[in-house]
């Protein structure tokens, strides 16, 4: 399986998991010249910006260690692209983590869920 296969399989897992949460699926895979936004959904006047990172096994690390400073600039410029073309007056704004690690047979081995990591106003 290849890394764009475990990539789909992860955003499957996530939007599942935040649909059993109370989520709203807005959008998938909302692509700007700054960056992709894997998923962006929204509840109570809140629209959140969802990151989603999967690894099989943890050998390169957990997969929220590879959000950095520059990748959190990159998805804010990504998502202030998206709310030009589609307001959202009033609402909370957040850009969110789901890092999910698989196991070898591609079974969900851990998900952690990371609001607001970066909460900001438009």
């Amino acid at each position: 399986m290849t890394n764009i296969d475990v990539g789909r399989k992860g955003e499957q897992i996530a939007t599942d998991f935040l649909k059993k949460k109370g989520f709203k699926i807005v959008c998938r895979n909302f692509r700007s010249r700054f960056a992709e936004i894997d998923i962006i959904v929204e509840k109570e006047n809140k629209l959140c910006f969802v990151e989603v990172k999967t690894r099989v096994g943890t050998d390169k690390g957990k997969p929220y260690e590879a959000i950095d400073k520059r990748k959190v600039f990159h998805l804010k410029m990504a998502t202030e692209y998206y709310l030009l073309q589609n307001p959202h007056k009033n609402y909370k704004l957040s850009i969110d983590v789901v890092s999910i690690i698989l196991d070898n047979g591609l079974n969900v081995q851990k998900l952690d869920y990371f609001e607001a990591i970066n909460t900001f106003k438009f």
